[in-house]
């Protein structure tokens, strides 16, 4: 076996004796195992609020691109109409239109 490890189990056992030492043992591990906010449960929470923020952050940047695409199309009559055919599919009477589903190619 390891001396190492061997020595540090023996100078805890020695250790567990101490009632100081005992209640501080029981008192960390209750704080970080069973309490309502231990460690474990506050780990996951900031992974989650983690998510959020980017989450935020990608929406934000899609509103953004929204409010500068719908600006385009209020303020260039040229982009609504190829927003409008590329979109809705609207095409000019006596107009052909051909539709190209590039997934089949």
């Amino acid at each position: 076996m390891d001396t190492n490890g061997l020595t540090f189990w023996r100078w805890f056992l020695l250790r567990l004796r101490n009632k100081y030492f005992l209640t501080g043992t029981i008192f960390l591990l209750w704080i970080l195992i069973f309490d309502s906010s231990n460690l474990i449960d506050m780990r996951k929470t900031s992974r989650h609020i983690a998510n959020l923020n980017r989450e935020i952050d990608y929406y934000r940047a899609k509103v953004d691109d929204d409010r500068r695409k719908i600006n385009e199309l209020r303020t260039n009559t040229e982009n609504l109409e190829k927003f409008a055919r590329e979109q809705y599919l609207m095409k000019r009477p006596n107009e052909d239109l051909f539709i190209i589903d590039e997934s089949k190619l």
